[in-house]
């Protein structure tokens, strides 16, 4: 039937405007009908009539068949209460927003309000008023006020000023806003879990834990014979954006971001893991490769800590002095004192080249250097010019790149040609620059161009 349709519960809706106008076009082809028959039955223009009737009977199927083709078989959403169809639905100002589609937008914003009831009802009612979606929300007591921090998504429309604006108005002071991305969904005990399993896992991870931990910020190692532990007392100093941690190894863990104060619970939390840290002791992932030469002969290559210290210390005595000036810019007789930092898990990661014999002929370090990446290669004279520094240097940028770094940088000389070839091997983008006579080249990160530039097979072995 023409004039029925279902609506969303699937019973059927009658439309009554429909219903009148075809029995009143019924109606009136009766009358004239009747009136056709009497004319042409007792009148003697019954032919004449007879086609002006046909003409008639014509033009009225041709008006139905108008009037159908305007209206459609559906009727107005305003005269059933049904939904407006899919196109008007997604067009319209209540619109579910999608992420993927890039209708919406993911915030992370942090403010401050009073630790009084309906506070943050407050504030959670106006950005609602927004359309704005909760999607997380950690508290962080201070005293007589609250620190409030949101996941939040918002239509696309709706800017940072705007989502400002409105916390302001509901009672929120010291707003900090900006992007979040997929990442941010995780809640806060399972990344906090997350971090400290890295950590567990590695020594060098823990820079990096605290880093994904309290967001961007600045992380330093300060060595114990700098004197700077004697002033951080066991339990840490918290200082409006500066955190201050005793590192497990005696030195200090100078934590600094200075656009947004940090919070007593992301103080404890740091603290936490760096005590974790500390009772696990020195640690590094028990693996190793092997790989083949293109001579034939076979090298490991795996991490390597301060327990690799006399090692290191035999090669750099087999080196000549101007592959140590090379690498380290400065007096050869000064070599030796470097290694125990750079061996030391808390500044970043070492891989070590071994011979069959056991004998160490290379170091490649990669060292977090606040918020940069630094990489350094030494390779034994011997052992130079066989792909061994192109390894070394594919495999530490790999680490970076799986730890999130931009770019890594190497601070080396116009003349080290070595060092500048396999920056270049690396496939990356490169940037130069002169520093006081020193040539820092700088590496863009992209994962999916990373190559390791050496000519060799490689075994894993646990």
């Amino acid at each position: 039937m023409s004039g029925v349709t279902r609506a969303r519960n699937g019973r059927p809706v009658h439309h009554w405007r429909r219903d009148a106008v075809e029995l009143a076009a019924l109606f009136t082809a009766v009358a004239v009908a009747d009136v056709v028959a009497n004319l042409v039955g007792h009148g003697p223009d019954g032919p004449l009539t007879l086609a002006v009737a046909a003409a008639a009977l014509l033009a009225t199927a041709a008006f139905h068949v108008w009037w159908s083709r305007r209206h459609g078989h559906a009727p107005p959403t305003s005269d059933t209460g049904a939904r407006p169809p899919s196109s008007e639905r997604q067009a319209g100002p209540s619109a579910p927003t999608d992420d993927v589609t890039g209708t919406s937008t993911l915030w992370r914003m942090r403010t401050t309000v009073r630790d009084a009831p309906g506070a943050l009802a407050s504030l959670c009612a106006a950005l609602a008023a927004h359309e704005v979606d909760i999607l997380s929300l950690q508290t962080h007591p201070l005293g007589a006020e609250t620190v409030d921090e949101f996941l939040l998504r918002a239509p696309g429309a709706l800017s940072s000023a705007d989502l400002t604006r409105a916390v302001s108005r509901a009672g929120g002071s010291d707003t900090w806003i900006e992007r979040a991305d997929a990442h941010d969904l995780v809640d806060a005990p399972t990344r906090v879990l997350g971090l400290a399993t890295r950590t567990a896992l590695d020594a060098a991870e823990l820079p990096l834990a605290l880093r994904q931990l309290l967001g961007r910020c600045t992380i330093r190692s300060l060595p114990a014979r700098t004197g700077g532990a004697d002033q951080v007392p066991a339990e840490g100093v918290l200082e409006e954006t500066v955190l201050r941690l005793r590192a497990p190894e005696g030195g200090v863990i100078t934590v600094e971001r200075p656009y947004l104060p940090f919070t007593p619970t992301e103080f404890a939390r740091a603290r936490a893991l760096v005590e974790l840290d500390t009772r696990l002791g020195p640690r590094v992932p028990l693996s190793q490769d092997v790989l083949t030469l293109p001579e034939g002969r076979d090298i490991t290559v795996r991490r390597a800590d301060t327990s690799d210290l006399e090692a290191a210390k035999a090669m750099q005595e087999r080196c000549s002095s101007h592959t140590l000036s090379m690498r380290y810019h400065g007096p050869v007789g000064d070599a030796d004192r470097y290694l125990n930092h750079l061996l030391s898990p808390r500044f970043g990661r070492t891989l070590a080249v071994r011979t069959a014999s056991g004998r160490i002929v290379g170091l490649g370090h990669l060292l977090w250097d606040g918020d940069e990446t630094e990489v350094a290669l030494l390779v034994e004279d011997q052992w130079q010019r066989r792909g061994i520094g192109g390894e070394l240097l594919g495999r530490l940028v790999a680490m970076a790149a799986e730890a999130g770094c931009e770019s890594v940088y190497a601070v080396t000389q116009a003349s080290n040609t070595g060092m500048i070839a396999a920056m270049r091997g690396l496939g990356l983008p490169l940037d130069y620059q002169v520093e006081e006579g020193t040539l820092v080249i700088t590496a863009r990160l992209d994962t999916s161009l990373v190559a390791t530039g050496a000519p060799t097979t490689q075994t894993p072995q646990p």
